[in-house]
């Protein structure tokens, strides 16, 4: 039996001016977003930013996983045109950060990331003064895959963790707790000019002292950012909402996560890794 929603979690109405404007240029230049991709809750809210993340490399994954929106399937073929057409967009949107994620594509050799490593590059050669953060698969541990991304210098290197290391064989079976945390940590050995950034669910099943290990994980593997979200479920077929979080425990989690040394914290029910994501490197940047 499904859990009721709380009031909390009831999506304010907010200023959708923007929002058929910047639908229309995607659609024009043949764009996916992870925004409508993964029905993000505050599509509205960034369309009205005018900022949005940018989904490459196709709309079908070749992964599982059993909490994401996204199409499982048969992934097509890679868009030759999609690194111009990203970057014409950023400056169409006037965007000063932009996000860049991907599904996961593990029928390529490298994962994609020659194709990150090719947008990162158009989008710098368009516009050198946007700062560009990616949000990238595990490449399936392949050191150099990730040395693809690192050597097109974006600002920051993301990858979510997603949840507890007890929960993550139940809802990502084709991924790694260990492993994702070894790409965050051979992202700083690469290049530790280069910030991390990660994210955790909540609402899965976790307990508090778990989640507070996952933290420690995140410190000890040196990661810089972190979000910290409520877990919705995007259809009844997908894994189901075990908790809704009281957004006093988001604070809390805030709390304690800015106190082990993280440089920008953003939790909270509506939080998810990209939203309001210039913040994070503003504050960072602030601080140095």
């Amino acid at each position: 039996m499904a859990i009721q929603k709380p009031k909390w979690l009831k999506v304010q109405v907010r200023d959708n001016t923007n929002f058929p404007e910047i639908e229309g240029m995607i659609e024009e230049l043949s764009l996916n977003t992870v925004c409508r991709e993964a029905a993000c809750p505050n599509r509205i809210e960034c369309y009205s930013r005018r900022t949005a993340t940018f989904m490459i490399l196709g709309r079908k994954c070749t992964r599982n996983c059993s909490f994401c929106n996204v199409e499982k399937n048969i992934p097509e073929a890679v868009d030759d045109n999609e690194p111009a057409n990203v970057a014409k967009a950023i400056n169409k949107l006037n965007l000063k950060h932009v996000v860049i994620t991907s599904v996961t594509r593990d029928d390529l050799d490298d994962g994609g990331s020659t194709h990150f490593a090719n947008v990162i590059r158009k989008v710098r050669e368009e516009n050198s003064n946007v700062k560009i953060e990616v949000l990238i698969p595990d490449f399936l541990g392949k050191k150099y895959a990730l040395q693809n991304i690192a050597d097109a210098k974006p600002d920051i290197i993301g990858h979510n963790i997603e949840t507890v290391a007890r929960i993550f064989p139940i809802i990502r079976s084709l991924a790694d707790y260990d492993r994702s945390m070894t790409l965050l940590k051979e992202s700083k050995n690469i290049d530790n000019s280069i910030f991390t950034k990660s994210a955790i669910m909540l609402g899965l099943g976790e307990t508090e002292v778990e989640v507070l290990k996952v933290f420690e994980d995140l410190r000890n593997v040196d990661c810089d950012f972190l979000s910290i979200g409520q877990y919705l479920a995007p259809s009844k077929e997908h894994y189901p909402v075990q908790e809704y979080v009281h957004p006093d425990a988001f604070d809390y989690y805030k709390e304690v996560a800015q106190g082990m040394g993280f440089k920008y914290v953003a939790s909270g029910p509506f939080v998810r890794s990209s939203y309001q994501a210039d913040r994070a490197l503003d504050d960072a940047e602030r601080n140095q």
